[in-house]
């Protein structure tokens, strides 16, 4: 009985393997998962080289790598939403908590239209034109809420420190 490798799979490989390298690399955009995508896609064609090597076997392979790299990112969305019985342990700073409540307390003490602006803009990252289409008002408007909001924030806080809020969120 004459396996795969008598039958052109190993000169597949060699000839093609780099090209399906690239592929696997371009779906999946790790170089390491991109290596494992291309061993499951080659391990499934040996499988069933007798059938695919009479056609043109680089079309299967690379439909192998793309539905195997859309099945992956399919489990791992699932398995980033689904509850764990115990949340994670991270590791939080003190300061962080103290920082977290003391800029939610200034926050809170700004009036609703302006919270919405300082949340929309500056956690959201939207920009002025966004954030007016999403409360129903004009960019003036927002700018100006905007303005009386970070100043709030700043005899709140300190100017320092929501200059420094302000860089960490777009950091």
């Amino acid at each position: 009985m004459s396996g795969p490798e008598d039958d052109g799979f190993g000169a597949f490989v060699a000839a093609r393997g780099t090209s399906l390298l690239r592929v696997a690399y371009l779906a999946c955009g790790d170089e390491r998962d991109a290596e494992d995508l291309l061993q499951t896609a080659l391990e499934r064609t040996y499988r069933k080289w007798d059938r695919v090597r009479h056609d043109s076997p680089e079309p299967y392979v690379r439909r192998v790598i793309v539905n195997t790299a859309i099945s992956r990112a399919r489990r791992r969305a699932i398995l980033r939403i689904l509850p764990t019985h115990t949340p994670p342990e991270l590791p939080v700073g003190e300061t962080d908590v103290d920082l977290r409540h003391v800029l939610m307390d200034a926050l809170r003490a700004l009036p609703p239209r302006q919270r919405a602006v300082v949340v929309l803009r500056y956690w959201e990252d939207l920009g002025e034109t966004q954030t007016a289409e999403i409360l129903g008002c004009s960019v003036g408007t927002v700018k100006s809420q905007a303005s009386k909001a970070l100043t709030k924030l700043r005899s709140a806080l300190g100017a320092e420190s929501v200059e420094g809020l302000i860089r960490n969120v777009h950091a």
